[in-house]
This record gives structure tokens, sequence and C-alpha cells, in this order.
């Protein structure tokens, strides 16, 4: 869907962001506690982020690219609810 001529309120009820961290990090062999010590936050709010649970903020969420060697567009995405 073309979002550019809608109202950014109107994009943000109709989206969600989603993320393929559990890929990422399946791909470098790390576990979740082995992340999370790299970005310096908890085995359980690595969990919450690659469940939809918890969406990180723009400094973790850089962070994890960083400790991934991923780019922020290959790691997370938009999807329509």
């Amino acid at each position: 869907m073309d979002y550019r001529n809608w109202e950014v309120e109107t994009v943000l009820k109709n989206i969600i962001l989603k993320n393929r961290l559990k890929i990422a990090r399946a791909e470098k062999n790390l576990n979740q506690s082995q992340l999370a010590k790299l970005v310096g936050v908890s085995r359980q709010t690595i969990s919450n982020i690659e469940t939809g649970e918890f969406v990180p903020s723009a400094k973790l969420a850089l962070l994890l690219c960083i400790a991934l060697d991923e780019s922020f567009e290959s790691l997370f995405y938009f999807k329509e609810k």
C-alpha cells in the first residue's frame, strides 16, 4: 500500500514494526543471552523483541544492527495489521 499521501496518524494505526532478529541472530550463531550481553540488555528483552511484544528504541535497534552486522532495513520492516 502506498502511504505517501496518508496522514502519519493513519499510517501508524495500520502498520506494525516487525523484525528478523531471530533469523539474523541464528545466522551469527548467537543465543539470546549472548546477543543481549553485546547490546547491554536482558535476554528477556531480546526474546520480547523477537516475538513482537516489545518494539526497541531507535538506539537499541541500531545497536542490534551493529552487533549483527545488518542494515536497519534488512533487520526491521513494516507490515500492515
